[in-house]
Order: structure tokens, then sequence, then C-alpha cells
């Protein structure tokens, strides 16, 4: 197991909000020159904000530079992902350097800090109360200067231009090596399609395929399962967010436009598929969402921000791809155990195309 990659795995009221903002106040906390924060939300309680904003205000009092992006002013409501609201009251008193990046017509919606150019801390985790202890979902950290530097260069893409739109291009995909294991960072929506056609491609030819994602609608990956799935190949399996997920599939048949993935989806929903009755968004709401983001594929992990759907590939996101039969095997054995927490997913009713 590599010293410099550790996962942290979440799970609903597996973990308190205080033990994970200790977490990111000790990583915030070994900053020594830099801090660039990229938080879709950031939004906490009196308690666990006194621990991360202090961790902050500590670092800028000792000359580290710190910068923040965060998401703002997307309409509501939309299903998939839930709108951020983040704490702009809070991220001002800061007193460090912040954008706001317009979530229109798509999302700032990573969950990264680079930390003096050597350290990433990334995956599907926001920076609120409810993900800290109601939600599924990854991080992992990694020291690495070579995987920080596409980090890096994504910010300032989005820190110089705030265009989400035009955003992830200034970072290819290129291959790092991190002891001994082959690491590389994806950026959407630069390299959204080349991402997508490479999980769909590993996902096609693996024996062993374990999936968290809250929903599942990108088509090379949606089509390429339900060809495995139909075709009785393959040990398939994963989890989804079905509250989320029938959202989408009343907005697939309203349009019309999109009906043709419906089949695929209840194809795939009816393999090894369980799904999560999470609470439906309302500003004030509960969020507790399974909101994993997560793709193993025999000794292929895809670990990040990136939903499985079409709307992240329009995204600004982020997936850290990494070959290592260690890893694959905890984040397997993650995905199992949430699915072993849910119900199986039955696209039975009509109206939404899924019951669960």
């Amino acid at each position: 197991m590599s010293n410099s990659i550790r996962i942290r795995t979440l799970t609903d009221g597996g973990q308190q909000p205080p033990e994970i903002a200790r977490l990111v106040a000790e990583f915030l906390g070994g900053a020594q020159h830099s801090l660039d924060l990229a938080q879709y939300d950031f939004n906490l309680g009196p308690e666990t904000r006194e621990v991360v904003a202090g961790a902050i205000r500590d670092a800028a009092a000792r000359g580290v530079a710190v910068r923040i992006l965060y998401n703002v002013d997307h309409p509501n409501p939309i299903p998939v992902p839930p709108p951020p609201e983040p704490d702009v009251a809070l991220i001002s008193a800061l007193g460090v350097p912040s954008k706001a990046i317009a979530g229109v017509p798509d999302l700032m919606h990573h969950k990264f800090v680079v930390r003096d150019g050597e350290s990433v801390w990334t995956g599907s985790m926001n920076w609120t109360d409810d993900s800290w202890s109601r939600q599924e979902n990854v991080v992992v950290t990694v020291d690495s200067a070579e995987l920080a530097k596409p980090f890096t260069l994504d910010f300032e893409e989005l820190w110089r231009d705030g265009d989400v739109e035009r955003s992830g291009f200034a970072a290819e995909p290129r291959p790092v090596e991190v002891d001994g294991l082959r690491l590389r960072a994806w950026f959407t929506p630069g390299f959204a399609e080349a991402l997508t056609h490479r999980i769909a491609k590993k996902v096609g030819r693996a024996e062993r395929v374990r999936i968290c994602s809250p929903v599942i609608t990108s088509a090379p990956v949606l089509a390429t399962l339900a060809q495995r799935i139909a075709d009785g190949k393959g040990d398939i399996a994963g989890c989804v967010d079905a509250t989320q997920m029938e959202d989408v599939l009343r907005q697939w048949k309203a349009q019309g436009t999109v009906a043709w993935k419906i089949p695929l989806l209840h194809q795939v929903l009816a393999g090894s598929f369980s799904g999560k009755n999470s609470t439906p968004w309302a500003p004030g709401s509960l969020h507790d969402f399974m909101h994993a983001k997560v793709v193993v594929a025999d000794n292929t992990v895809f670990v990040g921000s990136f939903n499985l759907s079409h709307s992240g590939e329009q995204n600004a996101e982020n997936v850290v791809e990494l070959e290592d039969p260690e890893l694959a095997e905890q984040l397997g054995a993650f995905v199992d155990e949430v699915r072993g927490r849910y119900p199986r997913v039955t696209p039975t009713r009509s109206s939404t195309g899924v019951s669960t």
C-alpha cells in the first residue's frame, strides 16, 4: 500500500462532523506556502465552522497564500447534483482572496485542495455537516507534486477566467507515478468525452465492476453497462441515489429527446444495483444523498467529484484514475458495503421508470 496515497470513506451515520472537520483542518494545517481550495459547497455549523475557518485563518496568518473558488448562482431546483448553499458570509469573513464561479449553465463542482503545490485533497465530499455525517463519500489525498500540477493548472484556469465551459483544457490527462503506482488526473468539461469513453472501456473489459454514483446517465457508460448486464458477462454491481434517479427519469420522459436512454437504464438497474431513498432536495432540508462517486474495474479505480452523468460531462469536475489491486479491493468492498445497506432498485413504475 502506498504511503503517499490515502483513501477515507464515509457512510451515512458512520462518522460525525467534528471528526471530519479535524481531518480537514489537519490537511490545511500542514501548508507552508500555499492553499488553493475549489469547493462546490462550503457551509458549516458553528462547531465545525470554527475548526475549519480557524485552520484557514491560521494558515493565512503565518504567511500561507490562500485562495478559494466556490460555486454560486445556479437556478433551483435541479435534481442532479443538488444545488449548493455556500456560506458566502463565512467565506468573505476568512479574509483571504476568494472568487465566486457562476454555475450557469454548468457547475463548478470540484471539491479539491492543492497544498504547497505538492499534495492534493479531492473526492466527492462537500464541506457541509450533512456531507460529513449523513452521506456516502470518498476522499483521496495524494502527496505528489506531479499529480498536484494538473490540479493547479485547472485551478488557475478557473481563477483567471471564471468560465466553467472553457475550463478543464489546461491539464492533459497524462500518467504520473506515485510510489510505483500509475495515476492520472482528469478534468472536465475539457476532457469529458475522453474520460467517459475511458471509463466505459475499462468497465467493458473488466471481470469485476463496482460503482457508486448518485445517477448513471452518461451515454458511453450507460450503454456499456447495459450491454454487459444483458449479456450476463462480468460481476457487476453498485449503488445509486434512488430519489435522484427518479427525478432524472421523470425529466427524460417529459423531454422525449432523451427517452432512448430509459430502456438502457432499466437494463442496468435490473442488474445488482441498490438505491438509497434519500430525502428530496429542498432549501434547508436534510442532505442525506448517496453521494459517493467511484468506479472500480478490476484493478483500476476512478474516484473524484464526477457523477456518471451527462451533466457531469459539462461541469467543472475532476477524477483521479489509479491502478492498484489493494486500493481497488478497498473501494470495491466499500461499494459492496454501501449497496448492502439499501434495497434493490427495480424498474417497474412507468411514471418514473423506477420503484424502490
